[in-house]
């Protein structure tokens, strides 16, 4: 039976939640007014001591609806992980650089690849790195069971799906009595820290600035709950930040960058509206290191390493053959070498 305490915190998340998400369904203009409430409070609760963090369109939006409040403060990115395109509105913009604290090949060769997601690459690292410490968490990968420290219970969404399972659980085929592939690979989720994270809050704590960052919920992934929980502006001993976007749709972003008539990155090409209405861009809709596999599995064709290949075949070549990751996507069961379209037999490829 769960204590007085833990069905309020579970009541107190609910509210949270339930609050946020009426945020989330405010109208376009409603939304713009609550991120600049928001990015004001912000600076003056800091007096000030702030920076942005710009890496893609969404960021390079915030940066410029900053400026167009008149919160013009230092912009820093690790500009040198970003798609070239990416680089040159980052210097006409002025965005202070940043060097990662490893190479993106020391990155991969040291921890391994970042594929699936962050959360399911964590997972399967752990899988691949078993210490007595870990064995718990092992488990509950494998099971869904948490043990004593979980409050023995089964089914949880620790449990690794059944994809990745049958593809990664190998290690742990002595333990569980499991029959899962060992992944002749590593896989790890600590490219973003080594790359961008670290170099980011290294320069925060040197120079005392907090972050905006061009974060939206809607985007899902590991920090959507956070999100929810917090809100747009956190403050606390371990970090403090505002993401004045965070109750964004990716519509609303697209229709802010236009409103500001903010410059896209030719990686994105042009920002377009469908019949029905929608936004969208009419190439990349997400960007990010040109080694990064996070949701490579989920994209149709032509993908990200597609889009590489037609801008820049050798570093293409270089991240397929000599480092490896051809044999991350036949693994995981991505095309990649044949072109978009292309077929073999009567069988289409794409």
């Amino acid at each position: 039976m769960k204590s007085v305490i833990e069905r309020m915190k579970e009541e107190n998340t609910e509210y949270k939640i339930a609050v946020f998400r009426q945020k989330q369904s405010l109208p376009y203009e409603a939304k713009v007014a609550h991120a600049e409430i928001r990015a004001r409070e912000f600076y003056h609760e800091l007096d000030g001591m702030c920076c942005v963090s710009v890496g893609g369109l969404d960021s390079i939006t915030l940066l410029l609806f900053l400026r167009s409040l008149g919160i013009d403060v230092p912009a820093v990115s690790v500009s040198s992980l970003e798609d070239k395109s990416i680089q040159k509105i980052h210097k006409e913009l002025g965005v202070i650089e940043l060097k990662p604290l490893k190479s993106k090949v020391e990155v991969i060769r040291e921890f391994g690849y970042p594929v699936i997601s962050k959360e399911t690459a964590g997972k399967i690292s752990h899988i691949q790195h078993p210490t007595p410490k870990n064995a718990t968490v092992r488990h509950a990968i494998i099971t869904g069971e948490t043990g004593e420290y979980g409050g023995f219970r089964s089914g949880t969404r620790m449990r690794l799906a059944q994809k990745w399972l049958d593809l990664f659980g190998g290690p742990e085929n002595e333990n569980e009595g499991t029959h899962y592939q060992t992944a002749p690979f590593l896989v790890s989720d600590r490219c973003c820290y080594y790359l961008k994270e670290k170099p980011c809050s290294d320069y925060q704590k040197q120079t005392g600035r907090a972050p905006y960052l061009g974060l939206m919920a809607s985007e899902g992934g590991r920090r959507q709950k956070a999100l929810m929980m917090h809100g747009c502006n956190y403050y606390s001993k371990a970090s403090t930040r505002s993401a004045p976007f965070a109750v964004f749709s990716r519509q609303d972003l697209l229709q802010l960058a236009l409103d500001l008539k903010v410059p896209v990155p030719e990686i994105y090409g042009e920002i377009v509206r469908d019949e029905d209405g929608t936004l969208r861009t009419t190439k990349a809709q997400r960007t990010g290191c040109s080694m990064c596999g996070f949701g490579i599995h989920m994209e149709g064709r032509p993908h990200r390493f597609d889009r590489l290949r037609e801008n820049n075949p050798r570093e293409w070549e270089f991240w397929m053959y000599q480092m490896g990751w051809g044999r991350v996507l036949d693994y995981i069961g991505v095309e990649w070498e044949n072109e978009p379209g292309e077929t073999i037999g009567q069988t289409a490829l794409w």
